[in-house]
């Protein structure tokens, strides 16, 4: 994967994953617009695409993006879950403080603060001074974050915000972003994202020559 998908607008569609991604969205978007009674042409009409598009889109030919699911599952009167083919019993509705276990990873520390398996992932992040500030990040979806303590730094494409406790912030995940916390003592976040997972769901692109941001 090059540096080239960053260059597709926010929302757009991606072509098939050859890998497989997203395997029960195609036959899914199909039967709940026949669940629906609803036609092709009346399906794409109410959802401001053209019947090729949504063609194409039950078909597997192309992936939609999570503001087209977002607009199906209106249009079809269901969530996003359930397009997505996923079930969702047995799941506990509450998270207890006691069980949010932490997790390590670049040097981040993560609490699961949602159930797994869903159209949304909520977690409590720990950035550190000087962590994984030089990571620029591009992959589908939609990312929202909260700051709880401490003061971060976000640099969204070229524009870098300061963000400090009690601000938020919410974006398109396809726009680049890093992230940095400005103390050294770090920063606290609530941070819900959106992904439709397929392998290049991620993008590390490095430093960009020459920025010290």
């Amino acid at each position: 994967m090059s540096s080239s998908e960053t260059e597709r607008p926010p929302g757009a569609d991606s072509p098939a994953d050859p890998a497989g991604a997203l395997p029960a969205v195609a036959p899914q978007l199909r039967a709940l617009r026949r669940q629906a009674s609803l036609t092709l042409e009346a399906a794409a009409r109410a959802a401001g695409l053209s019947p090729a598009h949504l063609s194409r889109l039950e078909t597997g030919q192309r992936q939609p993006s999570l503001p087209m699911l977002l607009t199906l599952a209106r249009v079809y009167g269901t969530t996003v879950s359930e397009l997505l083919g996923e079930t969702v019993a047995g799941r506990d509705a509450v998270v207890r403080a006691a069980d949010m276990e932490p997790t390590a990873a670049g040097g981040w520390t993560y609490w699961q603060a949602g159930a797994s398996g869903r159209g949304m992932q909520a977690l409590r992040v720990h950035v550190p001074y000087g962590s994984q500030g030089d990571i620029v990040r591009v992959h589908p979806g939609e990312e929202w974050l909260h700051v709880l303590r401490g003061r971060l730094r976000l640099r969204l494409g070229d524009t870098t915000h300061r963000l400090a406790a009690g601000d938020s912030a919410h974006f398109d995940s396809l726009t680049p972003h890093r992230i940095a916390a400005e103390d050294h003592d770090g920063v606290d976040l609530l941070f819900v994202h959106t992904l439709l997972q397929s392998p290049t769901a991620a993008l590390c692109l490095g430093p960009a020559p020459g920025d010290a941001s």
